[in-house]
């Protein structure tokens, strides 16, 4: 009995030692997984978890970029452009709740998996711009600017993983910029806009949808 516990006392430190270092290397993960100036999901882990909830039906994937925002970094300065992409970032977040994910992709563009529970995401999607759209508490009001958004139900294209959603909801998010409408559901048919429409709609061109093509 006492050998037994001696060989226990003496194993304790390097079982304490590896939980330490276990707990340590999450943290570090944990840290890797999120954006600094944010704390969203990078590209990387929100693409994982945003896999997994796309076995949901009731899956919505959001596309959301900052109106304006080169113009702004560049007349108010880079604290500027981080503060609204602060505030973005954590409006979307509460937003998007622990049912959902948000990520920020790169720059000022964000990406989002909504559970829509009542079959209502026009309606909720109209609140997050709105929401999204407020001014930011303590910043220069000429630095106040909008978000365009573009989204897809995931269940209206079965057959496509999340790059293909993302990519559809890119290019509602684009369709939406030019014609400033806010936000823009993707078509349930052709893509009515290209990866050339995309570039032009950077240049602000204005690009023509079908008729029925998207839906506000």
């Amino acid at each position: 009995m006492n050998t037994l516990l001696t060989m226990l006392a003496a194993a304790a430190p390097v079982a304490s030692g590896w939980t330490a270092h276990t707990l340590w290397l999450r943290r570090r993960l944990n840290v890797a997984r999120r954006d600094p100036l944010t704390g969203l999901r990078t590209r990387e882990a929100f693409t994982r978890r945003a896999t997994a909830l796309l076995r949901d039906p009731r899956a919505v994937v959001v596309l959301a970029d900052v109106d304006r925002f080169k113009q702004i970094n560049d007349t108010f300065g880079h604290a500027a452009g981080d503060t609204l992409l602060k505030a973005t970032a954590d409006r979307l977040a509460h937003h998007v709740g622990r049912s959902g994910v948000a990520g920020r992709l790169g720059g000022d563009e964000f990406a989002a998996i909504l559970i829509d529970d009542h079959d209502t995401a026009a309606d909720l999607l109209t609140v997050l711009h709105g929401v999204l759209a407020r001014p930011v508490d303590g910043q220069d009001p000429a630095a106040r600017t909008t978000v365009s958004l573009g989204w897809v139900r995931a269940a209206d294209f079965p057959g496509e993983d999340l790059s293909g959603l993302l990519r559809r909801a890119d290019e509602a998010m684009y369709a939406a910029k030019q014609a400033r409408a806010g936000a823009r559901r993707a078509g349930l048919g052709l893509l009515f806009a290209t990866v050339t429409g995309r570039r032009a709609g950077r240049a602000g061109t204005r690009i023509a949808a079908p008729a029925g093509g998207v839906a506000a």
